[in-house]
């Protein structure tokens, strides 16, 4: 058993407060007595926070979730543990079928192994193929693929059925009926990568979407005739819409007009972090196409944003520091709010007895202090 005694606490319905929480795997009381636990030992500056939960991240530490492997899942896992993250998507981008199922299958084996190491992998985050070419972004033209149920089922077997997001543009052919077979099995099916009009959106809700990807970005914009993709993901209670806080992909002044709108339960905190996060600023590369990254900016050779190397704990600290966000709202959409989007907020997402011990301790700069996945410390600063 192990405890934090005496430490600001961000507890599930209770607002930050002064008191002891103990754990083993699972939180086992808060305000109780910490007799015989290990006491975790924390600056008077602290807060303990919930682990960060990332729905949607590609790679960190120069490994990439189409890479394939068992190893480079584990280097993920790892790295983003350091930024307070402690349950993730491994993402996929569009790419050949083959290179797609080599990404399930290690998936597979990976959550079969259970390592206790790093941040938890809670599934898949499949970023394509079934997009709409014209909005593709940073993902590879020859392999957007048409919305089909008997491909997206072979790689959510390759997965062993751990595919828990699907990103695609209901404006295609065979998406509507995607959507349906998704929400049939509890599957989120998230709007992105596409040129959908209101009524493509409607249409989508109707038939069980109820996520937007990365809103702003490689959508369908705004206009006061035909509000589009972003328009939509404002006006929506119903859709969960997805944000990379990392002020370059989406502005301030826009990261405050989507918390303006949407209901304080319906946004979320993404990286969409690629490969090089956690490196030095150089040349890396996504999905076989070269990328330069440069002041915390990753771009395609022609410009185009390819992702981030933003870290979850620093997303935060840009809402509440450069947009106004209050603290603990801004923790929620890094933490509950995906945990309810992937229905595993009674298992973690909240500092709340019978969960799993996931915490993040900060200090008030918005440095990661500590980590703790499942009672284990899986990374503490120096």
């Amino acid at each position: 058993m192990k405890a934090f005694e005496n430490a600001l606490v961000y507890v599930e319905g209770e607002g930050l407060k002064k008191t002891n929480v103990s754990f083993g795997e699972r939180i086992s009381s808060i305000g109780g007595k910490t007799d015989g636990a290990e006491v975790i030992a924390l600056p008077d500056n602290a807060v303990v926070l919930p682990g960060f939960i990332d729905e949607h991240i590609h790679g960190a530490g120069g490994a990439d979730a189409m890479d394939g492997t068992v190893s480079a899942l584990s280097t993920i896992a790892k790295t983003v543990a350091a930024e307070g993250t402690t349950t993730f998507l491994t993402t996929t981008m569009t790419q050949s079928p083959k290179n797609i199922l080599g990404a399930m299958r290690a998936v597979k084996e990976y959550r079969e192994a259970a390592p206790a190491e790093g941040a938890r992998v809670a599934g898949v985050h499949l970023e394509g193929p079934f997009i709409a070419a014209a909005h593709k972004g940073a993902q590879p033209l020859e392999y957007v693929a048409k919305p089909s149920i008997s491909v997206f089922d072979e790689y959510n077997a390759a997965s062993g059925g751990a595919i828990k997001i699907v990103t695609l543009a209901p404006e295609e052919e065979g998406a509507a009926e995607l959507i349906a077979h998704l929400y049939a099995l509890n599957i989120v099916a998230s709007i992105g990568h596409t040129g959908a009009k209101c009524a493509d959106i409607c249409c989508a809700m109707k038939a069980g979407a109820k996520n937007v990807t990365h809103t702003y970005n490689a959508q369908s914009p705004l206009h006061h005739r035909e509000i589009g993709t972003v328009g939509s993901a404002l006006l929506c209670d119903e859709l969960n819409a997805e944000l990379i806080a990392d002020t370059i992909h989406v502005s301030v002044p826009a990261i405050q007009l989507l918390v303006k709108c949407k209901p304080k339960n319906k946004l979320t905190l993404i990286t969409d972090a690629m490969r090089a996060k956690g490196l030095a600023d150089g040349v890396s590369e996504l999905g076989g196409q070269t990328v330069i990254v440069k002041n915390g900016e990753a771009r395609l050779e022609d410009g185009t944003l390819a992702g981030s190397v933003l870290r979850m704990n620093r997303a935060v600290g840009n809402l509440v520091e450069k947009a106004g966000v209050p603290l603990l709202q801004a923790v929620d959409y890094a933490t509950i709010n995906p945990a309810r989007t992937l229905g595993i907020d009674g298992e973690t997402g909240g500092i709340r007895v019978g969960k799993y011990a996931d915490f993040a301790v900060l200090n008030e700069r918005f440095d990661v202090l500590c980590t703790v996945r499942g009672g284990n410390i899986v990374w503490r600063a120096n």
